[in-house]
């Protein structure tokens, strides 16, 4: 897996959504998130059309609290382990929303948002593990300043859970080589 200057990553599927920015500072830290559209629902491209601002409220009762929204990340891996890309890593993604890091406001200003497809109670798939590791070695070589990894929910506690208790941080930050930061510090 590689990334290349534009911030694109080969071999993703690209799927542009135009909520982002540019970003002015570098890049230090990575969100894990997870995200599932009807909840607990892995089919179909809801996320996908959340992310570009094409998801229709009236598709699903759930879908008129969160249509509105103007939000994405860098990357989408499914349960399948396809990984999509709707951000370049050298553009500011909007996925972290009132946060912070190290006594550091706006997480988005220097992070890079991952969506994991799943939820809050069902473990995430090795596909996803299969994707994720290489994806998070390829950001740290592409951005060197990459120091640590958190969860949503370390970012944003008591506002976000994700993504939970059955992500495997072990796995990830042993393959990964990036450390987990729990809030503390």
């Amino acid at each position: 897996m590689i990334i290349d200057a534009q911030g694109i990553c080969s071999p993703a599927r690209q799927c542009r959504s135009p909520n982002h920015d540019a970003r002015s500072m570098d890049i230090e830290l990575v969100v894990i998130h997870h995200i599932s559209l009807p909840p607990d629902c892995y089919d179909g491209d809801a996320v996908l059309r959340l992310f570009t601002n094409t998801l229709e409220a009236d598709a699903d009762p759930y879908y008129a609290e969160v249509a509105r929204l103007r939000v994405s990340s860098h990357f989408f891996i499914r349960r399948d382990g396809t990984l999509w890309q709707c951000v370049p890593t050298v553009a500011r993604a909007w996925h972290a929303g009132v946060s912070s890091w190290r006594g550091r406001e706006r997480c988005n200003d220097f992070s890079l948002g991952i969506e994991l497809e799943g939820n809050l109670t069902d473990p995430f798939t090795d596909a996803q593990y299969l994707t994720l590791i290489p994806l998070l070695k390829a950001l740290k070589a592409r951005h060197p300043g990459v120091r640590e990894l958190a969860g949503h929910e370390h970012v944003a506690p008591g506002r976000k859970r994700d993504p939970g208790p059955t992500f495997d941080w072990e796995r990830t930050t042993c393959g990964s080589g990036l450390p987990l930061w729990r809030g503390e510090g």
